[in-house]
């Protein structure tokens, strides 16, 4: 992609979902999201019925008189962004690649938190980290990121959401709120999810395509496997092998939706042929 084609689509990005953060999601983010920490703020003298507790015993001793802290609560979030970058988002049947939608749900959410005054960072992730950019505040910063996305060309095609995640435990030393956008197939995560979620606000945005769900009745088909790059001929009009691709793909979704109960992250669950404005409201919502 040319430069001039590459500034089009950043720009043709910036209106819609900027337009759609401010519209749409801004009260809903920051009643989701806001800060929930408590920083210190000042110290002021000891009246009736203040909470012992926040005694300041260094001033109270300095001044010969009780002080206590005053803290109010911290409305500034740092947001990570993991962005899965692997083969596999290169699908799509019905309105667009997963790709697509993930770089747009990406733009939104990162609009939707620099107009809360927050910090975005993001993680490019396969089965590796691919490339971390650390958090920052402005416009600038996100347009850098949306044309990161629009043409990043990753190293490498295969999944492992094991890696990004423990890149972020060990990376982001304050808590964040971390929006995980994958597809999540054949991840084995379980691990590292659990302990990035004992450390950081964790919500996953599952991307899907409705064709991958069931094979379509089309005969003798060779199929791609866009992760390992291998070749499968299989017999599409074979009704056990349709049932059996079926039944895979159900237990897929079924385990990681027990994941994330089990652990306690939000999810939503969302289709490049649905508009994902309401699951998005919905899960502000549920917070």
């Amino acid at each position: 992609m040319d430069s001039t084609e590459l500034l089009k689509k950043v720009r043709k990005i910036e209106i819609r979902t900027k337009a759609l953060s401010q519209q749409i999601f801004a009260g809903e983010y920051h009643s989701a999201f806001k800060g929930r920490g408590m920083a210190f703020s000042e110290v002021r003298e000891y009246q009736y019925g203040d909470d012992v507790r926040f005694i300041d015993w260094n001033v109270t001793a300095r001044l010969n008189h009780p002080y206590v802290k005053i803290f109010e609560e911290e409305r500034e979030l740092t947001v990570m962004l993991l962005i899965d970058v692997s083969g596999s988002n290169l699908f799509g049947t019905r309105n667009e690649f997963k790709a697509d939608l993930i770089t747009e749900l990406a733009a939104v959410l990162s609009f939707s938190a620099i107009n809360n005054n927050d910090k975005v960072g993001v993680i490019f992730f396969s089965d590796r980290v691919e490339k971390f950019i650390p958090p920052k505040k402005g416009r600038s910063h996100i347009l850098r990121i949306i044309r990161e996305l629009v043409d990043y060309k990753p190293s490498q095609v295969k999944t492992d959401l094991a890696e990004p995640l423990r890149y972020l435990t060990n990376a982001i030393k304050k808590k964040c709120t971390a929006f995980v956008i994958s597809d999540f197939v054949n991840c084995d995560f379980e691990q590292a999810l659990k302990i990035a979620s004992e450390k950081h606000d964790i919500v996953a945005l599952h991307v899907m395509d409705r064709g991958e769900s069931q094979l379509p009745d089309l005969g003798l088909m060779q199929l791609k496997d866009p992760e390992t790059g291998k070749y499968v001929l299989t017999d599409t009009s074979d009704r056990l092998t349709r049932m059996a691709y079926e039944h895979w793909w159900k237990k897929q979704q079924e385990n990681n939706a027990e994941l994330f109960r089990k652990v306690g992250v939000d999810v939503a669950e969302l289709y490049t042929d649905r508009d994902y404005v309401k699951e998005l409201i919905a899960l502000f919502k549920r917070r």
